[in-house]
């Protein structure tokens, strides 16, 4: 039993392990449902919430709203029509940007 939980830890804790990954700045595209985050960074602070959520996406013009919790992994995709928005553990957002 102690052996099988030896060869087990590894493959448990990998999924704790933290990683970073650096997001670029909002970027600014066009209509038919791209994102633009630059009126949306006066939101930056809020509590997030369904409501903040879709005061964002009208905002932005976005069709799709991806929450980001801290230390959480995100696919590295593009799309022009999704909205990121990142918060912390005090779910204050702390990064809203496209993609």
């Amino acid at each position: 039993m102690i052996r099988l939980a030896l060869l087990a830890a590894p493959v448990l804790l990998a999924g704790c392990a933290t990683t970073t990954t650096e997001m670029s700045e909002p970027v600014r595209i066009g209509a038919d449902g791209a994102c633009d985050a630059s009126d949306a960074q006066a939101m930056l602070g809020m509590t997030a919430s369904a409501e903040v959520g879709a005061q964002l996406l009208e905002a932005t013009g976005a069709r799709t709203l991806r929450w980001a919790p801290p230390r959480s992994a995100m696919t590295m995709d593009f799309r022009p029509d999704r909205l990121t928005v990142s918060y912390d553990d005090d779910m204050k957002i702390d990064r809203i940007s496209c993609g």
